[in-house]
């Protein structure tokens, strides 16, 4: 049986991820619309973007891990970062070319995958691992 504290800790992991993300895409849609970038460098400014502002949700929010080594987890959660980024970028490219399906659909099909299968297991399972335990205590 799932823990009830388990569910709300990956609702509450959802919902930073999905203002971080929202804040990632719009970045994403600005920066290749208006400033002209090519996509797979705009999916990376928002997403060293979207990323300061999902770690600071994840920190003071999610998992409630203000006590424990900031330098730690920053330097583990931008490791997950630069995967999640690489994963997007190639993702939304490698589809979007090989399908000619516009890069901002594509983008958010593989935001979802890697959001479920990469992003949150790495922040839950090793980022803030400590701050989990100490979190379902409280």
């Amino acid at each position: 049986m799932v823990k009830k504290s388990t569910v709300y800790t990956f609702g509450k992991s959802q919902v930073a991820a999905f203002v971080g993300g929202i804040f990632d895409y719009w970045v994403m849609i600005a920066c290749t619309e208006f400033l002209h970038y090519h996509y797979t460098q705009s999916i990376v400014i928002g997403g060293m973007l979207g990323a300061l502002l999902n770690f600071s949700i994840n920190r003071y929010w999610t998992y409630n891990a203000r006590q424990f080594s900031f330098k730690s987890q920053l330097l583990k959660f931008y490791i997950v970062v630069i995967g999640s980024i690489a994963l997007k970028t190639g993702g939304t490219y490698f589809f979007s070319e090989s399908l000619h399906v516009k890069y901002y659909y594509v983008r958010l099909f593989v935001d979802l995958i890697v959001s479920l299968g990469f992003n949150y297991t790495l922040q839950k399972y090793w980022v803030f691992k400590a701050e989990e335990k100490e979190y379902q205590k409280a």
